[in-house]
């Protein structure tokens, strides 16, 4: 099969695929699939072809997108990196995947170029909203390759051919590659459509980052959909309320912490919406109970990377039957929770969550010598759950101590040794703390090397400004001379709790 643009562009050339948040400015199939070739042929002429791995270090814009479909005619591998990440971060993604070339913007590549070693690098600028015969040569273009690009033979996917890489927070430190392949995400795509429904006049806002699966697989799914994708370019509250107004938009993914802001200042959301799909970390029955008054049609969701998307989605009539599900698995998953041995628990019971199906990932691109995150009842999620009668799974929280904060995870291991690296720092312990804005914050209690009077909240946050990226950096600090300890020299987590809702101040 080819990439779904080109078939849109033979069956409906002249519905619009495209529309660009910021401006009303729409591209339909027929011009976005003229980009799309484009932009294909001067990345073939650069010597990308099928395969490959093209790392992609750039913001939610219209030659993003563009380059999420060239990269698929080709049948090069989309690895988006993350834009917001540090030198240092990006430097570690970029060693842990055998990329072949990466492309970044104009804002990216100060970064990109500091982070990238001997790879190819190549600039993407935004389309014109003209036909590519009448636009300025190379506007979607790399900045490597100038002019006319050569005729692209479009590959012919099969559903085990790997289409993406995407990164994702592990438990034990370094981001873990997570491969999908083109069956992986078709197959999400269809069992989405069959709970959340599907009208050939749909518009999805994508607010969502593209290196996260929430911001990338609504560009999947709608040109398989034959949908229009509204683009926006970051979140704020009052922006993406007018947004859905005036773009009459259907569809929304959004986190817990966007939706509560946008009902903070607002009655209603527009009367065009018909799902707003929630994720990425627990929704409160409070939140929930919100959109049930002000008829906001909430689809609270449980999914992660390595599931393409959802895993289980709850449709609103459920939320007021079972306040707290997340509902029941989509077309095609299994859900089983089993206890420590591996073996399925009761009805009701708590235990793992293990996932099986054809969106689950075929694996992790690299080896850290951990023990396979596989098992007899499919892939084990580090997730605590259970199932009731209906079939539907409430989550109850993590194995380890992964942090959830504002939709995007955060490893404590990762956080501690950027702390431990300042001078003056001896040793510190990173937790997450309940937070009514971000569902969790990142909290550090810090041991000095000398006297917990030599470290200042000033010098900690210019040391982590340029060491981690926003969402990881600790939002409550306490400083000590020791950290507390158990009787067997591991820290006691429990009194590190204490002391910082004692004596934690803001950063």
């Amino acid at each position: 099969m080819r990439d779904p643009v080109a078939h849109r562009a033979v069956v409906t050339p002249d519905r619009p695929a495209l529309i660009r948040a910021a401006d009303g400015r729409h591209w339909t199939y027929q011009l976005l699939d003229d980009h799309v070739s484009a932009m294909a042929g001067q990345l073939a002429t650069a010597g990308v072809g099928v395969g490959d791995r093209l790392g992609v270090f750039t913001e939610s814009t219209v030659g993003t997108v563009v380059l999420v479909h060239a990269a698929m005619r080709l049948g090069a591998v989309f690895v988006p990196i993350g834009e917001t990440l540090t030198e240092r971060e990006a430097r570690d993604r970029l060693t842990r995947v055998d990329l072949d070339a990466v492309a970044c913007t104009g804002v990216t590549r100060p970064r990109a170029t500091a982070a990238v070693d001997s790879l190819p690098l190549y600039t993407v600028e935004e389309p014109s909203d003209t036909t590519v015969n009448d636009a300025t040569p190379g506007r979607t273009a790399t900045e490597s390759v100038a002019g006319d690009s050569a005729p692209v033979q479009h590959h012919e996917w099969s559903l085990a051919d790997p289409l993406c890489v995407l990164f994702t927070s592990g438990t034990t430190g370094a981001p873990k590659p997570v491969s999908l392949t083109a069956g992986n995400v078709f197959s999400s795509a269809v069992a989405s459509a069959f709970r959340l429904g599907l009208d050939p006049a749909d518009r999805w806002l994508v607010t969502l980052s593209l290196h996260h699966m929430g911001g990338l697989a609504p560009l999947y799914r709608s040109a398989l959909y034959g949908t229009t994708v509204v683009l926006r370019a970051g979140f704020d509250a009052a922006g993406v309320v007018a947004d859905l107004e005036r773009h009459d938009v259907t569809l929304v993914s959004l986190v817990p912490t966007m939706l509560r802001r946008m009902l903070a200042d607002h009655d209603a959301l527009a009367d065009s919406l018909r799902v707003v799909l929630l994720g990425g970390a627990p929704a409160s029955e409070t939140l929930i109970e919100r959109c049930h008054e002000r008829s906001v049609p909430v689809y609270p969701t449980y999914g992660m990377t390595e599931a393409a998307s959802q895993v289980t989605t709850a449709t609103p009539a459920l939320t007021r039957e079972q306040p707290g599900t997340v509902g029941r698995p989509l077309f095609g998953t299994t859900v089983t929770i089993v206890d420590e041995d591996d073996r399925p628990v009761g009805q009701g019971d708590a235990g793992e969550i293990v996932v099986s199906g054809p969106t689950i990932t075929p694996g992790y691109l690299i080896d850290d010598g951990r023990e396979t995150p596989f098992g007899p009842h499919g892939f084990h999620t580090g997730d605590v759950g259970r199932l009731d009668e209906t079939g539907s799974l409430t989550v109850l929280g993590r194995l380890d101590d992964l942090i959830v904060t504002g939709g995007e995870n955060v490893d404590p291991g990762e956080v501690t040794a950027v702390l431990t690296e300042h001078p003056a720092v001896a040793a510190a312990a990173v937790i997450g703390l309940d937070d009514d804005e971000w569902g969790e914050r990142v909290a550090a209690l810090v041991a000095a090397e000398s006297d917990a009077d030599s470290l200042d909240d000033e010098s900690v946050r210019a040391f982590i400004q340029e060491r981690l990226a926003g969402f990881k950096r600790p939002k409550t600090v306490g400083y000590v001379k020791k950290l507390p300890r158990t009787v067997s020299g591991t820290v006691d987590r429990d009194a590190v709790r204490d002391r910082l809702l004692a004596d934690g101040h803001e950063l």
